[in-house]
């Protein structure tokens, strides 16, 4: 199905019979919380769920599993059940309007085996209807995680597939080249990634650009030929966004979730630089 929704087609299926679950994933790397702006207002009916405490464990000792691991499945079970989500349920996520923090959960979900999960294209900034100040309380769902149902990586499968087939850098190509690091302590990438900005899977109000510009973008970048796709950013959140845009363009990616944040924990791990996947 497709990973998104646009706000017309979020709205009515809001007033029908079978309204989504509604989860408002925003976040802001660096920023202030996403709690008090979804208390300011949010989509009526929307449900928060907080990035780094629900949608991520806590990092492991020097770093490994980078900055946002794969949360425990029986504690994001759980945050899903309180939000109401069922086996059976629609869901669909929203973020700002970048796409990023929105397809984390989508990642999460459809990883855990919930088939009916889309991203609001272009976030909290597409939607043209009322804002709500209510916190809802929606009946308890009934979701149990089944992970695998989408391919996983970890740091050896990652340099694997740099090898064999096409690893994706999903960060800011300043961050790929190494020129700069403003986050994780070393600056570079892993050695055989191709560089590919999420910016360049939107346009320039955040929405996903359509399905045939994604799959000429992604064949320019070798992923029509790639026997696997794999994808990683910082920290395993916008790679999320760029493997919504592979699916899209009907191409089926692998998450490093740990990305270069894990990658650079461990020294022995080689780091390349420059504009060449070295």
């Amino acid at each position: 199905m497709n990973p998104i929704i646009s706000a017309p087609e979020l709205a009515a299926e809001l007033a029908g019979p079978r309204p989504p679950v509604l989860l408002d994933v925003r976040y802001q790397l660096g920023g202030p919380p996403g709690r008090p702006a979804y208390e300011a207002g949010h989509i009526p009916g929307a449900v928060y769920v907080d990035l780094g405490s629900e949608l991520a464990a806590a990092p492991g000792p020097g770093g490994r599993g980078g900055r946002h691991p794969l949360p425990d499945v029986a504690e994001f079970g759980a945050v899903m059940r309180r939000a109401g989500v069922s086996a059976t349920s629609r869901v669909v996520a929203y973020d700002g309007g970048q796409g990023w923090a929105a397809a984390r959960a989508w990642w999460l979900l459809r990883w855990a085996g919930h088939q009916d999960v889309r991203v609001l294209d272009g976030g909290l900034e597409a939607w043209r209807g009322e804002l709500s100040t209510a916190t809802p309380t929606p009946s308890v769902g009934d979701f149990t995680p089944r992970p695998g149902g989408l391919p996983l990586l970890d740091a050896d499968g990652a340099a694997e597939l740099a090898r064999t087939g096409l690893l994706l850098d999903a960060r800011a190509a300043e961050r790929y080249r190494g020129d700069v690091e403003p986050i994780d302590p070393v600056a570079g990438h892993i050695p055989g990634a191709v560089s590919a900005p999420t910016m360049e899977n939107v346009d320039g109000e955040g929405r996903f650009l359509p399905a045939e510009a994604l799959a000429a973008r992604f064949k320019d970048l070798g992923a029509a030929d790639a026997p696997r796709v794999g994808v990683y950013c910082g920290s395993g959140v916008s790679a999320a966004q760029q493997i919504v845009a592979l699916e899209i363009a009907g191409i089926e990616a692998a998450l490093y979730a740990g990305s270069w944040s894990d990658w650079v924990s461990d020294s022995t791990r080689q780091v390349a630089k420059g504009p060449d996947r070295g």
